[in-house]
């Protein structure tokens, strides 16, 4: 005989409904749980939605504090002023080349001779 008996002598009326119809707490447990979801959903909705409220896109004229009547860059114009003048500045001026070495460099090597031509 065990030691403690599997049916209490004086157990609750409620203890003995849910054991009859386990429905009576699971559905109101999860209509809960889903309700509680859509809740939070519109809690969770307006943070996010006051959050963009306080942060605005700016354009990177205005993030950089800039006047709308300023003189839009143009790539090509920049080049061309860079190209003008890195013209100017500055002239070729030859290395000197090692002792022994000719002045434009080593002649390529001539291909060997074919002992196959007739």
């Amino acid at each position: 005989m065990p030691t403690f008996a599997s049916n209490p002598l004086n157990s609750p009326a409620y203890s003995r409904i849910f054991r009859k119809y386990p429905a009576l707490f699971g559905v109101p447990f999860v209509l809960i749980i889903v309700g509680a979801s859509f809740g939070l959903q519109q809690f969770t909705q307006t943070r996010y939605e006051l959050h963009d409220q306080k942060v605005t896109a700016l354009s990177k004229e205005q993030e950089l504090g800039l006047s709308k009547d300023r003189k839009k860059f143009d790539i090509r114009e920049e080049y061309f002023k860079l190209s003008a003048a890195a013209a100017e500045d500055w002239e070729p001026k030859r290395i000197e080349r090692p002792k022994g070495l000719p002045e434009w460099g080593v002649p390529p090597p001539e291909p060997p001779a074919d002992s196959k031509k007739a």
